[in-house]
């Protein structure tokens, strides 16, 4: 499964019937899938089905997806008001020899407020129900079209994710290869700090000076960390294989990866490992600013 990003733009457009329909759909980063649906008047009953629709291809993002509808064909037809009719003819006969006795023209009867509405004519059910279904099917070629431009920037993101984590690879490795790791040269340190303390002041107990030198030793050593490292990069490796919605745990590791590398700058007591730690932090950084991009 490939990884995918959170950013793309999709754009579908048809016709069925007399009608004419576009979908537009533009995505960007998001915590969540947010949906924020816009449809026409007269089309809000698509929205369960495309919320559906749009829930099953995607799991995270900000989508604004908007349809507009046009009738590239209008249909009208008159609809009489037979009650309106009705009381028109009996106040003629009511009036009798009053008005003029000739039978009413069209132009007259048009001109009487609210005795015929023109109106445009409504699909009947089973043309609704093509037009709609119609108008779906171009929701799923739109989402088609923006899978593919996620996946196709996920497949860029990947190879950008994976140089990073090689980087900190290589970076660890150059804080556990460190000269001033060896035993012999933590060794040869501490017994110089030990023999400046002792000359330079009296009346310390030796052998406690001996222990709280270890227990520094102990607290300075950066086996942990490393070891650590090593094992975030391995789970970034595996992530990135595998693919699909992988956002989430690779903002995690990356969380772990800034942890390991503040700890190892502060513990560090070299100026080549604390200038790999600092190193290590601009890496992470850049990772995890394209991680905010995946899915």
């Amino acid at each position: 499964m490939n990884v995918q990003s959170m950013t793309g733009f999709a754009r579908r457009e048809g016709t069925t019937g007399r009608h004419r329909w576009v979908w537009e759909l533009r995505s960007v980063n998001g915590k969540g899938l947010d949906l924020r649906l816009r449809l026409p008047s007269g089309f809000e009953g698509l929205e369960v089905e495309v919320r559906k629709l749009i829930s099953s291809r995607l799991n995270r993002g900000n989508l604004q997806v908007s349809l507009n509808v046009s009738v590239a064909e209008a249909r009208v037809e008159a609809v009489l008001n037979r009650e309106a009719l009705a009381a028109v003819q009996a106040l003629r006969t009511e009036l009798g020899d009053l008005v003029d006795p000739a039978p009413l023209k069209l132009d007259s009867l048009l001109a009487i407020r609210g005795l015929v509405d023109f109106r445009e004519v409504e699909e009947n059910e089973a043309a609704a129900e093509a037009r709609d279904r119609a108008i779906l099917e171009g929701l799923e070629q739109a989402l088609d079209e923006l899978v593919a431009m996620r996946l196709s920037e996920g497949v860029a993101l990947a190879a950008i994710l994976s140089g990073h984590v090689r980087t900190i690879a290589d970076l660890t490795q150059r804080v556990e290869s460190d000269p001033s790791r060896s035993t012999e040269e933590i060794a040869r340190r501490l017994g110089q700090q030990i023999a400046l303390l002792t000359e330079a002041t009296t009346g310390l107990d030796r052998d406690r000076l001996y222990a709280e030198a270890a227990l520094l030793a102990t607290k300075a050593d950066l086996r942990e960390e490393i070891d650590r490292l090593k094992a975030h990069v391995a789970a970034a490796d595996d992530l990135l294989a595998k693919g699909g919605p992988i956002g989430r745990k690779l903002d995690f590791l990356a969380q772990e990866f800034n942890r390991e590398s503040n700890t190892i700058c502060s513990k560090s007591n070299a100026a080549a490992v604390t200038a790999a730690g600092l190193e290590l932090k601009v890496v992470i950084d850049q990772f995890r600013e394209q991680v905010q991009n995946l899915e």
